[in-house]
């Protein structure tokens, strides 16, 4: 997806960076916002080389165990190159003097094999001592888990300990060492409540939401795409009707733009919303069939289609409602089909998309 605009969080993300470490930062927002492009951006394009960035990214794994959890972190199982790494020597001086950013914490598998088998703790103070070594060289040290949401099955897999520990770490490395900056990065806002309360973490985390963009910025983003793209200007008449389908969901947009190389701008858009109709029509239909629970604190909770329903009609005449307004059984069901999104900060509940809504409007 092609990067635009974000000023706002930019700003925000560099003074944080410029400054002691202190805080763990949740960056949230509905899915395909734009939140994995905007820290690329920064990472490739915004930083100097006094920085050093280990990038994370969960969704390049299948994560369901602590290994698998432990493997995901450590670069060990992903490169020839850092198999061919024999000592501690050699690890730190590549985090010293390599490359600005890694994809991992490198680490000699043998050591791997040797210390990570056991405790996590042990793959933490080996991790503490690499930041603690970059900081010595004089760089400043970042650390990033993108799509955070991956880990959630080996959390919630009777490992809620190895959250807590994780957090409680990334704790040590923010608010009482000041030794890095922190990072996670997910649209799962649900997972994030839960991470924060498990993780004990009120008063040492923040929020930033990358949200889809605002409708002014949207119809900049087509002329850029448009003129990037196309080679041409569209009209505003067709700006409005492409943001009437897809609102400011950057990749929605560019999809949009991309096709019309090839293919009339309403017959693009009619289809968008068909296939996001059909999705949620047969979502509603399966309720018919099945009766879903849902676990919201201590209790599994059965979900009525008839208050799923009453639900989504609030949204037939707002794009967005307070989650006070709708039992959180139901909202938690319709966030975890990823039909909603909810903003904890502000306690609000909208469409994942603007072709949600409408398909909600269409179908109710």
């Amino acid at each position: 997806m092609k990067f635009f605009n974000r000023e706002k969080e930019i700003k925000e993300i560099l003074s944080i960076l410029e400054g002691e470490p202190n805080l763990i930062y949740f960056i949230y927002g509905s899915i395909n916002s734009g939140k994995t492009a905007l820290i690329k951006h920064i990472i490739e394009n915004k930083l100097t080389d006094d920085y050093k960035v280990f990038y994370i990214n969960f969704r390049t794994y299948l994560i369901s165990e602590k290994r698998e959890f432990i493997e995901a972190i450590f670069t060990t199982k992903k490169y020839d190159f850092f198999e061919k790494i024999k000592d501690k020597d050699e690890v730190l001086n590549l985090i010293t003097k390599g490359v600005r950013i890694l994809t991992g914490i490198p680490i000699p598998e043998v050591e791997f094999d040797k210390l990570f088998e056991e405790k996590i703790n042990d793959a933490f103070q080996y991790l503490n001592s690499l930041l603690l070594a970059v900081k010595k060289s004089g760089k400043k040290p970042i650390l990033i888990f993108d799509e955070l949401q991956m880990i959630k099955d080996v959390v919630l897999n009777g490992q809620k300990y190895l959250l807590k520990e994780l957090f409680q770490f990334l704790v040590s490395l923010t608010k009482e060492q000041h030794l890095c900056h922190v990072f996670c990065l997910s649209s799962d806002s649900l997972f994030i409540e839960y991470v924060y309360n498990t993780g004990e973490l009120e008063g040492r985390a923040d929020y930033i939401l990358v949200d889809d963009f605002d409708k002014e910025t949207a119809l900049k983003f087509m002329d850029f795409l448009a003129d990037d793209i196309l080679n041409k200007k569209l009209s505003d008449e067709d700006k409005e009707l492409i943001y009437s389908y897809v609102g400011g969901k950057p990749i929605s947009i560019e999809t949009v733009i991309n096709k019309l190389r090839y293919e009339r701008l309403k017959d693009i858009l009619d289809s968008m919303l068909k296939d996001t109709t059909q999705k949620l029509k047969y979502f509603l239909k399966d309720l018919d069939y099945i009766k879903p629970k849902v676990e919201v604190g201590n209790e599994i909770v059965e979900i009525k289609k008839e208050d799923i329903i009453e639900a989504l009609k609030l949204f037939k005449e707002n794009y967005e409602v307070s989650d006070d307004n709708i039992a959180k059984p139901i909202y938690v069901y319709l966030i975890k089909k990823n039909i909603l999104f909810l903003n904890p900060i502000e306690g609000t509940l909208k469409p994942q998309s603007y072709l949600v809504w409408n398909a909600i409007k269409k179908l109710l």
